[in-house]
């Protein structure tokens, strides 16, 4: 059979959210689909996290919304919805000079659009679902990418639970095309890394995360649902420290998924004096206590592990027309501007946009003489080496935008400017909507545009009002310059004179 007319084979490493969307785009398309996961199936609540932790809760916007209309699954978006929290905006705690706990609400957008709290637990859970429902698609969790020949397409993974002096079975697979989403550590850029030259960058912030939680309220027969949130679930609560902050996310049964963000000597130091947490919390947090109980506090600072955050940039994304990686595996971000899974989404939509570009172009009989039918690989290639062109300059974008996202959460919040400077750019983008005007923040969260088009266009903006600025503040010298030439100089009072004469004489 002919290379353009045999089914491809495509293997999926990871079975994470990006992973399964992965796998169902690459389904909808007719290949087989094998997904390998280092883990037990991620449905199973005894499945331990990479990280050990539930992990902080994912926020869900239009990238990822995007990406999933375009999965061919029309029922699947609204089973997602069903178990999100919409997110209109941000509340800010704190005190105000009498002592009195604060909230100021913000919104995300003055045109009302919203981001949507998401369990990556339960999201995860639906995309693996859907998957099963297609023939298709086979899943091999408990196996371990161990090596990998992308000249050659073959595969290396050991099955099974790994036992301390037992060595376990490696298999071999054959594959035609291998998608990697296999997270920050991944295994297929490690062994991508021996076939291109791959520029790769890595950096730890100075800031650990560390997990708590609040608890839903009882909701009593009769009562309403809505009352099982102990504080507005519609909102992402922020307690801005300056140089840390605590935050608290909605879950879908009430709870909220909460983090504290630290530099990591604070960490150090509140290690060692423990019973001072609750102390430091009304100090930094105000409020916070009366959420959760003090003990409770100790208890999940305690026990909870202290992870670090960390960004990676690498490029290129792929080698030949055999492998691409995906999402943290491509472009692990610190989770300040919530896109980490969306990115990742966007990645799946935006590589098939690519592949799909070459597809069509691919006849059902080849011409002869046969040796000179461009071949399916081949044209893979092509999409491949354009998609990674392309993303990668995004993917670099989105990055530098998280991390640049973390001081406005910590601390620009409060700031006076930061508000006016918002306020305005939200006031232009309504009152003349024929500049184009939109923050930052909305381009990023509700809009499709290339996160590098992004950056461009807020740096043109941030000139413009500068430049407004500085024109205004001048608008009093120039003024005066006139009036004092038109009093002192005997061609100014001639020209005061003329004016005059016409706006009298009209």
């Amino acid at each position: 059979m002919a290379e353009h007319n045999k089914i491809q084979k495509t293997i999926v490493v990871g079975a994470g959210p990006v992973g399964a969307l992965a796998a169902l785009y690459t389904a909808q398309r007719g290949h087989d689909v094998e997904v390998y996961e280092l883990r037990n199936d991620l449905r199973d609540p005894s499945t331990t996290p990479l990280n050990f932790t539930k992990s902080i809760n994912l926020a869900l916007s239009e990238r990822g919304i995007n990406a999933l209309k375009h999965s061919s699954r029309p029922s699947l978006l609204g089973k997602i919805f069903a178990e999100t929290v919409p997110l209109a905006g941000r509340m800010i705690h704190g005190k105000n000079s009498a002592g009195q706990l604060t909230e100021q609400s913000q919104a995300y957008d003055i045109h009302g659009r919203t981001n949507y709290a998401a369990d990556r637990g339960g999201l995860n859970k639906l995309l693996l679902d859907e998957l099963e429902t297609m023939p298709n698609i086979r899943f091999f969790f408990n196996h371990k990418l161990t090596g990998a020949d992308f000249k050659n397409n073959k595969a290396w993974f050991t099955r099974g639970k790994s036992t301390p002096g037992k060595c376990d079975e490696e298999i071999e697979i054959d594959f035609d095309f291998l998608i990697g989403a296999d997270g920050a550590h991944s295994a297929v850029r490690y062994h991508l890394m021996k076939y291109t030259r791959m520029d790769y960058q890595q950096e730890y912030i100075d800031t650990l995360w560390c997990e708590f939680h609040i608890d839903a309220k009882e909701v009593l027969p009769g009562e309403d649902p809505e009352s099982r949130f102990r504080i507005d679930p519609n909102h992402l609560h922020i307690w801005p420290g300056k140089n840390f902050m605590f935050i608290a996310i909605a879950s879908f049964d009430g709870s909220f998924t909460c983090t504290l963000f630290m530099p990591s000597a604070h960490f150090t130091h509140l290690s060692t004096t423990p019973d001072t947490l609750p102390e430091f919390f009304d100090t930094y947090f105000p409020g916070v206590t009366s959420l959760i109980p003090r003990q409770d506090l100790i208890a999940s600072f305690t026990s909870n592990p202290h992870l670090p955050l960390i960004s990676i940039k690498c490029s290129p994304f792929h080698y030949s027309s055999s492998a691409v990686i995906l999402g943290d595996a491509a472009h692990a971000m610190v989770p300040f501007y919530g896109q980490g899974m969306n990115a990742g989404f966007e990645d799946v939509f935006v590589l098939f946009k690519f592949l799909d570009k070459y597809s069509p172009l691919i006849p059902t009989t080849p011409p002869l003489p046969f040796p000179t039918f461009p071949t399916l690989a081949s044209f893979r290639a092509k999409a491949l080496a354009e998609y990674s062109k392309q993303r990668t300059e995004d993917a670099h974008a989105i990055n530098d935008l998280a991390l640049q996202n973390y001081k406005e959460m910590r601390a620009d919040v409060t700031s006076p400017l930061y508000l006016a400077r918002k306020w305005l750019e939200e006031k232009i983008s309504v009152c003349i909507p024929s500049l184009g005007w939109k923050t930052k923040y909305s381009r990023v969260s509700y809009e499709n545009e290339r996160y590098s088009e992004v950056i461009r266009q807020s740096e043109r903006q941030g000139k413009k009002l500068v430049a407004a600025l500085l024109g205004l503040l001048g608008m009093p010298i120039v003024v005066g310059g006139l009036v004092w030439w038109a009093r002192w100089s005997k061609g100014g009072r001639m020209w005061l004179g003329r004016w005059w004469e016409r706006v009298v004489g009209g």
